[in-house]
């Protein structure tokens, strides 16, 4: 009960902060008179991008016996568009590979759909953070006696990250991202998947 607390918690703040902090920088640079980067990110425009990486399933090991991998390897596809400077929307597509767990294998993915936010720092170099809903689905097999229940699970829940941005010239970009969904396996434990991924976001 105090980890589901605690879980709820979590994107609460998260989302409190980020705004706080976004709104400080949008007001730091009016104060400026001046947007550092308002060629990369100005209302309307829209982007793409993938990233890959690595990711890190929580969730129950069973009786012990059979091997319980963590790290999985993930991607994501995704495009957004930005209301302002400082504040937009974005769709994309995660999955987050797959690993071996009570004798067979656990597999996940989601669709979601973010407020994403950006503090710039510079001309080229901004600071990010999303905060949204994803609809996972986890998929599990499992040997008989493992103590890990097989099926699939769908579930729409909170995920959010933090990550950096770096850009080459007004149409190309680095980025460097953090995010954390919440998820379901079936028997209804509810666990987090974290994914560290870094790719490449084109503008437009």
């Amino acid at each position: 009960m105090k980890n589901q607390k605690i879980n709820r918690l979590v994107p609460a703040l998260a989302l409190a902060i980020g705004s706080l902090t976004l709104a400080a920088g949008a007001q730091a640079q009016n104060a400026m008179g001046a947007t550092s980067d308002s060629s990369l990110y100005s209302a309307g425009s829209g982007y793409v991008g993938f990233n890959a990486g690595r990711s890190r399933f929580n969730g129950p090991s069973g009786n012990g016996v059979y091997s319980n991998d963590r790290n999985g390897n993930a991607y994501s596809l995704y495009a957004g568009s930005y209301f302002n400077n400082n504040f937009g929307l974005e769709a994309g597509y995660n999955d987050f590979g797959r690993v071996n767990r009570g004798g067979g294998s656990t597999t996940a993915n989601a669709f979601s759909v973010s407020l994403v936010g950006k503090l710039p720092l510079g001309s080229s170099f901004n600071l990010l953070g999303r905060v949204g809903g994803s609809y996972v689905r986890s998929s599990v097999s499992s040997a008989a006696d493992s103590g890990v229940d097989a099926g699939t699970s769908n579930k729409f829940d909170l995920s959010y990250g933090l990550g950096a941005e770096f850009a080459f010239n007004p149409q190309l970009s680095a980025v460097v991202q953090y995010d954390q969904y919440n998820m379901r396996y079936v028997g209804g434990s509810r666990e987090r998947i974290n994914a560290t991924t870094v790719g490449l976001r084109y503008r437009f």
